[in-house]
């Protein structure tokens, strides 16, 4: 994620800001110029019949002139969004807060809060795909949530099915997916990884299947019409060993059937994209030692694209700096991967699928598909 500056002071804000520290100004997120802006209220009237004040961006920096918003609904109730709608729009809820379609029982203590970060986590995801031309806003295009809570008798599993990615809201809480990870034997568990997983299954069907792409996906992953169920049963019965899967996938769950290889080297990718446009909004350079070369961070979403060779050349180098600052603090590393060349071939491909025009690109053109991985 990059950085961001208050139009007011010049001082130093975050995606989530939704208050400059420095001037206390008010922020928000516009999706429609990708950038936090500093608001201050309007006394114009609104274009139509929606609730709360509007407001109007403190410069026209990189905003349509003019521009009138509202805040998301979900900021005043709840303190659950900072992204804005432009004024004129015929909903109360901004881009992303609209995508959950079913929310947890917010009367249950501690699900508000749950919630929150669920819809925190969402909406970087929602930046990213944005940042790649995956369109979010794009009907089509657009993957759909509920965030569950287990019932008794009816656990709920994270998983996606048909353009619907279904996320228990248990995994908000720090103690009870630190459980599951260490159950499962995993060395990363987080929800921003969870929901960029599961984006995985949406977009194969959208980038893979639906995009002609998949004989070229079952020569690097194999083929996907292997039974699915039967293939994680296998999985959970006989986790293989680091040997077994290292050499070929990014983490030993890719190894359980090719939908979730590419799952993970789907989201493995999004992390990579999202950790170096931080690195790069930081103007960073990194050498690996006397004698080495300088390594400057460039931004992977700058056009032209940047080569995946280069994205690699600068992700080695950063990874183990983030490493080595989590373990000055005694902190576990904070990229817990090693990728081999396989792992690397096969995020090779995801970065060439995502770079590539895709039917998206036309709108007009594009034909609602029907999803079918689980």
């Amino acid at each position: 994620m990059r950085l961001f500056h208050c139009d007011q002071c010049g001082h130093l804000v975050f995606f989530e800001s939704v208050h400059c520290v420095n001037c206390g100004a008010a922020l928000a997120y516009l999706p429609d110029c990708d950038d936090v802006g500093a608001m201050a209220a309007s006394d114009a009237d609104s274009p139509v019949a929606a609730p709360g004040p509007l407001w109007q961006r403190i410069t026209t920096k990189a905003s349509p002139s003019g521009q009138r918003y509202r805040m998301c609904g979900n900021r005043d109730q709840y303190q659950a969004c900072n992204f804005a709608i432009p004024a004129d729009a015929p909903f109360t809820l901004c881009s992303s807060c609209r995508q959950t379609l079913v929310l947890p029982d917010l009367s249950v203590t501690g699900n508000t809060l749950r919630w929150q970060k669920l819809e925190s986590a969402k909406r970087r995801l929602y930046y990213t795909l944005a940042r790649l031309g995956l369109h979010p806003d794009l009907p089509d295009w657009t993957p759909h949530y509920q965030f569950l809570a287990d019932v008794p008798d009816q656990p709920v599993m994270t998983g996606h099915a048909n353009g619907l990615i279904t996320i228990n809201i248990a995994e908000a809480d720090d103690d009870e997916r630190v459980r599951r990870r260490v159950a499962l034997h995993e060395p990363y568990r987080t929800l921003l990884g969870h929901l960029r997983h599961e984006s995985g299954h949406f977009f194969w069907d959208k980038l893979v299947r639906d995009g002609g792409e998949l004989d070229s996906f079952r020569q690097l992953f194999g083929d996907e019409r292997e039974s699915y169920p039967q293939a994680l049963q296998n999985y959970y019965a006989n986790p293989p060993g680091y040997m077994q899967w290292s050499a070929q996938h990014v983490s030993a769950y890719a190894s359980a059937h090719p939908w979730e290889d590419w799952a993970e080297s789907w989201a493995h990718y999004l992390h990579m994209v999202d950790v170096l446009e931080t690195a790069a909004s930081y103007q960073t350079g990194l050498t690996m030692g006397e004698g080495s070369p300088l390594v400057t961070m460039a931004d992977p979403f700058i056009q032209p694209a940047p080569s995946f060779e280069d994205m690699v050349a600068q992700w080695v180098p950063v990874t183990l700096l983030l490493n080595s600052l989590n373990r000055s603090l005694g902190q576990q590393d904070a990229y817990p991967f090693a990728l081999s060349a396989g792992a690397l071939q096969k995020l090779r491909y995801v970065h060439d699928i995502v770079r590539r025009p895709h039917p998206a690109d036309n709108p007009a053109g594009n034909a609602l598909a029907q999803p079918s991985a689980a």
